[in-house]
C-alpha cells in the first residue's frame, strides 16, 4: 500500500508549486509517485469543479458546495487515488478533506463535525496518511494570487479577507486536532526554504 500526502493552505500558499517540486525529487529518488488535486483530478471530478469555482454561480448555498466536494472526492478517490495507493505510489493530492473542514465547515459556519461526517461517508477509512499545511497570510496569499497573471480568478477568490481569516484560523484548529498527521509549514518564506523544509518531513515520513 502507498502512501496518500495531502497539501493544504489558504489561496496563494504556493502549494501547487511545492507539490510540483517534490513530486520531481521523489522520482529522482526512486519513488513511484503521481500528482492530483482536488476538486478534480479525473473527469467526473473537473466537471464538478467547474461548478463549484464559476464566477456566476455565487448564490451556491453552503451545504450545496460541501456536498458538491464530497462528491468529487469520492469520485476522485475510487477512480484514481485507491487504485494507485493499491500500487504502491505515494499520492499528492493538492487539497483533500481538510479543505471542506475549513473552507465549508469553519468558514462558511456549517460546523467542522458535520461536514466532517458529509465526508466521511465519501472517503470512508481513506484519511490523508501525512498533511503538510502551508501557512500564510491571508493578505500575503491573497497579493501573491493577483501578482499571477496566469492564474484563473475563481469563486473563492472573490470572498472577503475576513473570511479567508476564518479559513486560516480554521487550519490552525486542525493543526490542534491532528498534531500528528498535520505539519505546518511556514509558507511566506523564499520557495527553496518551503521547499526543503517540506522534503525533510516527507522523507523522514517515509523512512519511519
Amino acid at each position: 500500500m502507498g502512501y496518500l500526502i495531502s497539501f493544504e493552505g489558504g489561496e496563494g500558499s504556493g502549494k501547487s508549486t511545492i507539490l510540483k517540486l517534490l513530486s520531481e525529487s521523489l522520482k529522482q529518488k526512486g519513488y513511484e509517485v503521481i500528482c492530483t488535486r482536488e476538486p478534480g483530478g479525473i473527469d467526473i471530478a473537473e466537471q464538478i469543479r467547474n461548478v463549484i469555482l464559476d464566477k456566476k454561480n455565487v448564490n451556491m448555498d453552503a451545504k450545496t458546495e460541501a456536498l458538491l466536494y464530497a462528491a468529487a472526492r469520492r469520485q476522485h478517490l475510487v477512480e484514481k487515488v485507491i487504485p494507485q495507493l493499491e500500487r504502491g505510489s505515494i499520492v499528492l493530492c493538492d487539497r483533500y478533506i481538510d479543505s471542506s473542514l475549513t473552507y465549508q465547515g469553519y468558514a462558511r459556519g456549517l460546523g467542522m463535525e458535520d461536514v466532517f461526517n458529509i465526508n466521511q461517508f465519501a472517503i470512508g477509512k481513506y484519511m490523508p496518511d501525512l498533511t503538510l499545511y502551508l501557512d500564510v497570510s491571508p493578505k500575503v496569499g491573497l497579493s501573491r494570487i493577483q501578482k499571477d497573471d496566469g492564474r484563473e480568478v475563481n469563486r473563492l477568490d472573490l470572498e472577503s479577507l475576513e473570511f479567508h481569516e476564518k479559513v486560516r484560523e480554521g487550519y490552525h484548529k486542525l493543526l490542534e486536532q491532528y498534531p500528528k498527521r498535520i505539519k505546518q509549514i511556514d509558507a511566506e518564506r523564499d520557495i527553496d526554504m518551503v521547499f526543503s523544509d517540506v522534503l525533510n518531513v516527507v522523507i523522514n515520513f517515509i523512512n519511519k
